[in-house]
């Protein structure tokens, strides 16, 4: 709001169950459908216990306070069939076909077998099997599906959909330990007798990991940044990629002014902020006299109408917490929930508008986000 980035206050409501904070998963956005309102899906992702989930959330917003204050409801989907199992670094993708719509997941890590795993290994990751995975979001039957163009795992990729076709860019496959040049599109047909699924490998792709998606248009018009090309070099060129009904488009365009603390850092995270707006996160690595401290820059992008010029970014700094030794944050997404034109005005001159006030907050006793291990607790 007015070039600044300020935090809301934000809460879970009494049905929510307990989402972990999880690194990696994979998120979709869900529009409104029938009597369903907005949400995200959530997938996997690693714990803090460095465990790797398998769970489904489904994340939308419950309510708005008096203050602004947004309460979320967050309930996990119980799933039966052919379940993928547990994984990090994969996307998920929503397709519409014929009427219906499903959740697509593809790629990703996870641990190996309990029965190839040694002292030395117990810890280890491997690519996912390159299967295709379909979640009826009405009743969570999920089933996997092998295609035979997919003959490699592949993490940390793009997956832009539109309708029924999902095109995926780049990604790193560990086996090989390469980032191939890559594009497929795969189309999913929800037939009455089955679903259907086809992919074609297409000559026009990218080699890039990790990369921020931003949406900068009215229709499937997107902007990737950031990322990487290789293990230790960070990926600064831009992309214009848009989606119509011949296919994609994907074009180079110029980066915005990055400033020398970008360039030069070794690692860097963010995601998207809706609008046209990214959120870049860089580690200081020493230079400031706070360890934990991050430098943060928005980098906006000129949208279809809008009346704003170039790229612009802005920065600022603020300590934050340890990010399991400055690892990247791989393939972050934003989850933003539309909000009314009116609750974005400041309601007075001198900032008051602004201003969380805390008897707002009702009694955590009742309304606390808590987990209980046992009956004494």
């Amino acid at each position: 709001k007015k070039g600044e980035l300020k935090l809301r206050p934000v809460s879970f409501s009494n049905d929510s169950c307990y989402l972990p904070p999880l690194r990696c998963p994979a998120v979709a956005h869900l529009d409104p459908w029938g009597s369903d309102s907005e949400c995200y899906l959530i997938h996997g992702g690693r714990t803090p216990n460095n465990e790797i989930s398998g769970s489904l959330y489904l994340l939308n917003q419950d309510s708005r306070g008096n203050n602004r204050k947004v309460t979320l409801c967050c309930q996990e989907k119980e799933l039966v069939g052919e379940m993928p199992g547990p994984r990090f670094g994969h996307t998920a993708s929503v397709v519409y076909s014929r009427g219906k719509r499903a959740c697509v997941l593809f790629g990703g890590r996870c641990y190996r077998p309990p029965g190839e795993r040694t002292t030395e290994t117990w810890n280890c990751v491997m690519d996912c099997p390159p299967q295709v995975f379909l979640i009826d979001l009405d009743f969570g039957c999920c089933s996997s599906h092998i295609v035979p163009e997919l003959t490699d795992g592949q993490s940390f990729h793009v997956a832009l959909a539109r309708d029924d076709c999902i095109y995926i860019l780049g990604g790193h496959n560990l086996s090989s330990d390469t980032r191939p040049v890559r594009l497929l599109r795969i189309q999913v047909q929800l037939l009455l007798g089955g679903p259907v699924l086809s992919c074609d490998i297409m000559d026009n792709g990218l080699s890039l990991t990790s990369t921020i998606t931003v949406k900068s248009g009215p229709g499937h018009e997107y902007v990737i940044l950031g990322g990487y090309q290789s293990e230790t070099q960070k990926r600064l060129e831009c992309n214009n990629v848009v989606l119509d009904d011949t296919g994609i488009h994907i074009e180079p365009r110029d980066p915005p002014p990055w400033t020398g603390e970008i360039t030069h850092s070794r690692t860097w995270f963010g995601g998207s902020l809706g609008k046209g707006s990214a959120l870049i996160g860089v580690p200081t690595e020493g230079r400031s006299a706070q360890p934990d401290a991050h430098s943060f820059y928005q980098v906006s992008f000129q949208m279809e109408g809008d009346g704003s010029g170039e790229e612009a970014m802005q920065g600022c700094s603020q300590e934050s917490t340890d990010f399991e030794d400055s690892a990247p944050l791989e393939d972050s997404e934003e989850l933003y929930f539309g909000r009314e034109p009116h609750e974005l005005e400041d309601s007075s001159d001198d900032g008051d508008g602004d201003t969380y006030n805390e008897e707002d907050e009702e009694d955590e006793s009742q309304t606390g986000y808590w987990m209980s291990c046992c009956l004494g607790c």
